[in-house]
């Protein structure tokens, strides 16, 4: 974790696929709704995916929605917390609740917010102007203001040891976010760098704070494997975004699907990530 950057391949050798151009397929936007209500808002919280240690609630580990958690025992303590922002494909998608037990198996504790909150909240295929995705990502990064005053005011949480953490949609408002409230960033499955899906990538650097990006070689959206991602020279990581940290660690996992935070690879990195970054 310390002097430069580091760079890890998971394997011995790391395939780079040469760059071409294709025409990009036809992307599709369904819904309109890029701002949160008043009331979405709120249900961004009160549906976030949560899952509890049992040292959190005192008893048993806790796995279910905000709005349904249970009263913390006397005899509850307070744990570290991942505030994690999911991908444009919501909380359904079933590697998230594996990965928040994993973590609270670890004495982790781990709050989604739910971004379909939003009534006919706008959802697409990609690629679609940049524009759009621009307002997309404001939307996301509404949510983590959000998601920190919920935790914060948590008897649980141990503020000194708040994560924040992202996939692929999610990890771009992540990798934008510059505030210190956090112990750590992890950027799972976006590259910080120009493409098609951002104006400019706009990735933030944070005093001495450690900062994990994670993401396969051949990621069909963000490594020069795709073919239309609008940037000739992406090398598909953060590395030259976080150039200037000297808490930052980039991980390349060759050959691995977009969605990879529960590969055993990425448990054992993130783990390690964990204890070194969130250690008293």
């Amino acid at each position: 974790m310390r002097g430069l950057v580091a760079a890890i391949a998971v394997t011995m050798a790391l395939a780079t696929p040469a760059w071409s151009q294709a025409t990009p397929p036809r992307g599709e936007i369904k819904g309109t709704a890029t701002s949160h209500t008043p009331e979405s808002a709120a249900n961004v919280i009160a549906q976030a995916s949560v899952a509890l240690p049992a040292q959190a609630t005192g008893g048993a580990a806790y796995f279910g929605k905000w709005k349904d958690m249970p009263q913390p025992a006397a005899s509850a303590g307070k744990v570290p917390v991942v505030v994690f922002l999911h991908g444009s494909s919501g909380l359904g998608l079933a590697a998230i609740a594996e990965w928040q037990k994993w973590l609270a198996a670890e004495g982790i504790a781990s709050v989604a917010p739910d971004s379909f909150a939003l009534p006919d909240r706008l959802t697409y295929s990609s690629p679609i102007g940049k524009d759009v995705y621009e307002r997309i990502h404001a939307l996301r990064a509404s949510e983590i203001t959000l998601a920190l005053k919920a935790v914060r005011a948590a008897q649980w949480a141990d503020e000194k040891r708040l994560v924040l953490a992202g996939t692929s949609e999610g990890a771009t408002a992540v990798a934008r976010y510059g505030g210190a409230e956090f112990a750590a960033r992890m950027i799972f499955s976006w590259s910080c760098e120009d493409n098609y899906f951002v104006e400019a990538h706009g990735t933030q650097l944070v005093a001495d704070q450690p900062v994990l990006n994670m993401i396969s070689s051949v990621d069909p959206f963000f490594s020069p494997a795709n073919a239309w991602l609008g940037n000739p020279a992406a090398k598909g990581n953060c590395a030259a975004a976080l150039a200037g940290s000297k808490r930052a660690v980039i991980v390349l996992i060759p050959g691995a699907p977009h969605t990879l935070i529960t590969l055993p690879y990425a448990k054992a990195m993130t783990q390690a990530f964990l204890q070194t970054s969130l250690a008293r």
